[in-house]
């Protein structure tokens, strides 16, 4: 039975000021960026040390306390909400840069090292890490999430780019899973277990990580379309081409009005490709104009690319911040989004009956997608305290991601199951969901881990 109370007690003498009772402070982490309801933790604390990390689970265990991690609050789909409340466990101290190991291309850091601080950090050495999600998220939340971004078409996703791990389980236990080597065939692959098992396996809090080289030039393009159709047909022609893109999104015309409006920019209101391509000087020379060919090929028109640093950096920050241009394009509604992901082959089709779905509700839904691997979001803005715009919502999501499924595809490519998703975890996996849930069940007996999210226990 769970006695939170006596867990925060001990808590509290372990950490002192480093647990939290603020109202301001669990508030904070009552909330992300989803819009599901305000749910607050019982304490929040803040641990220095995977030492400390260890005791937490061991006094949470012995008093069927929950736990949650938190990062800096980015998900989509309600990951770090305590909805059973317990403790939240914020990994804001430990966010240091351990070890680089430029020789090896790998890195050791801490779970609360947000990608741009690594970024940063690697600057002198020639390297990045390329995993880009948009939002500044931690490393520890973008491993336990599995993230992606807009970079996976040519660098994959995390699952792709952690090494190694280390993790406290449930009881307090210490694990190391993977090493710095390129590859193993020691034993089950743990490594691959906790990357995206949403905190609800055990807590990471060292991850190494797989860096890459800077390349020698870079270039970004742009594009614009007629219609929907046309530009998903450029990048399908471009992938089973073999053309070796870096970014591919795509970027619908309500995306483009709303980017305009909040980036100061003046792009045509009709859908775009946003591009990038890594390499040699030559290299991105070829690609890029390969890639003109192509656009031109299905009506594309005013394609530019440009190996300059501003330009560049002024097109990926307009892409970056589109979520909140589009949230800004109604001030103070929720936004309701999903991303499903689809066999490449399935794209077009798939984002246009997402298009034709919503404009039959008389709703407009701007919808951005990574569709260089499939990859697909949909965000609707609905006012609060309106429970009918709410359900409308939340329906066409729904069919979006039934629609996903009937295409052999996922109902999600990168934002995750958190709370908004496990409705459709038996019918994407079958039985394999219950091997999910006995897994839990070995780690995690207790159910103390991020309970309500990924399985069904208890």
């Amino acid at each position: 039975m769970s006695n939170i109370a006596s867990a925060i007690s001990e808590l509290k003498a372990l950490l002192g000021e480093r647990l939290s009772l603020s109202p301001s402070v669990i508030d904070l982490h009552a909330r992300d960026e989803a819009h599901f309801p305000h749910t607050p933790p019982d304490a929040v604390v803040f641990p220095n040390n995977t030492a400390e990390v260890s005791e937490i689970a061991k006094i949470c265990h012995c008093h069927g306390c929950p736990i949650v991690p938190w990062g800096v609050g980015t998900s989509l789909e309600g990951h770090a909400l305590p909805l059973r409340g317990g403790i939240t466990v914020d990994f804001a101290n430990m966010n240091k840069v351990l070890e680089v190991f430029a020789e090896d291309l790998n890195v050791v850091v801490q779970p609360g090292v947000t990608r741009e601080q690594l970024n940063e950090d690697l600057r002198a050495t020639g390297l990045f890490f390329p995993i880009d999600p948009g939002a500044n998220a931690t490393l520890g939340g973008m491993t336990a999430t599995r993230a992606s971004g807009t970079t996976a078409v040519r660098y994959g996703t995390m699952k792709d780019n952690v090494l190694a791990l280390e993790v406290v389980l449930a009881d307090g236990r210490i694990i190391r899973t993977g090493t710095r080597a390129k590859k193993s065939s020691a034993g089950y692959d743990l490594t691959r277990l906790m990357v995206g098992s949403e905190g609800t396996l055990g807590l990471i809090t060292e991850i190494t990580l797989r860096l890459q080289g800077q390349p020698e030039a870079t270039a970004a393009a742009v594009c614009e379309f007629d219609d929907t159709t046309s530009a998903v047909n450029a990048v399908i022609m471009a992938v089973q081409m073999g053309l070796p893109m870096a970014r591919m999104e795509f970027i619908d015309a309500a995306s483009i009005k709303a980017i305009n409006a909040y980036s100061d920019m003046d792009m045509r209101e009709v859908p775009h490709l946003f591009m990038e391509f890594h390499g040699t000087e030559n290299g991105v020379k070829e690609q890029s104009e390969q890639m003109a060919e192509i656009c031109a090929d299905f009506g594309g028109g005013g394609f530019q690319w440009s190996t300059k640093t501003e330009e560049r950096n002024k097109l990926w920050k307009a892409r970056h911040t589109a979520y909140f241009a589009m949230k800004a394009t109604k001030p103070g509604a929720l936004g309701v989004t999903t991303d499903v992901c689809v066999p490449i082959s399935k794209l077009a089709e798939a984002i246009e009956d997402t298009i034709k779905d919503v404009e039959a509700q008389g709703l407009s839904a701007p919808i951005i997608g990574h569709v260089g691997d499939g990859n697909y979001h949909c965000l609707l803005l609905v006012e609060p305290d309106n429970p009918a715009a709410m359900k409308t919502a939340t329906d066409i999501c729904h069919r979006m991601n039934r629609r996903a499924l009937a295409a052999g595809g996922t109902v999600t490519g990168e934002h995750g199951i958190g709370a908004g998703k496990m409705k459709y975890m038996a019918e994407e996996h079958g039985e394999a969901w219950n091997i999910m849930a006995d897994i839990k069940r070995a780690l995690d007996p207790s159910n103390i881990l991020n309970p309500g999210k990924m399985v069904q226990i208890n």
